[in-house]
């Protein structure tokens, strides 16, 4: 799969779940104003990975908010697994440490098969982070306190987003992904 694939994917996955059922009432703003950079890391080990994160962690402190809000970082092939990935979260966490820009820039993380804990698999709360790739979704600290400041009752969310999938159902998500006929 090239690159231009992954990102298509990713468009696709953005616009439908997280702008499209309003998963995220943050990303239409800066998805429009083409304000999030999407990077595919053709790393080969998690090694270089990590070092992929640590460019963009540079490259996203450095870069002007008006520009470049937010980064996906995405490797296509690498942590199949969740649970190797989400152990591998503690290793980006790290590095958001080393390169002092704890309290400026999160990350959050998305999978195929994310889970949430205590959740069956099967589980349509789980979509709510369920990317076509294994995701890192840098985020500034501070976009997010401006976007939680204008949204009223932001810690509901999370629970406003299950509802939603659990509304749309698994003959709704997968209809979502349906190919439309030309």
């Amino acid at each position: 799969m090239s690159e231009d694939d992954v990102i298509a994917a990713m468009r696709e996955w953005l616009e439908k779940a997280v702008i499209g059922l309003n998963l995220c009432p943050f990303a239409k703003a800066v998805y429009v104003k083409n304000q999030v950079r999407f990077v595919v890391s053709t790393a080969r080990s998690l090694d270089g990975w990590l070092e992929d994160l640590d460019r963009e962690l540079d490259f996203l402190a450095a870069a002007d908010p008006e520009v470049i809000d937010t980064t996906l970082l995405i490797h296509p092939t690498l942590l199949p697994d969740f649970l190797d990935f989400n152990d591998f979260l503690q290793l980006a966490e790290a590095a958001v440490d080393e390169h002092e820009l704890e309290g400026v820039i999160q990350i959050a993380s998305f999978h195929p098969q994310f889970q949430f804990e205590g959740t069956a698999p099967d589980d349509l709360g789980n979509y709510t982070n369920r990317a076509p790739f294994p995701t890192l979704h840098l985020l500034r600290e501070a976009s997010i306190e401006r976007a939680v400041a204008v949204f009223p009752e932001a810690e509901t969310i999370y629970q406003r987003n299950i509802e939603t999938l659990e509304a749309l159902g698994q003959a709704g998500w997968n209809a979502l992904w349906a190919k439309s006929p030309k």
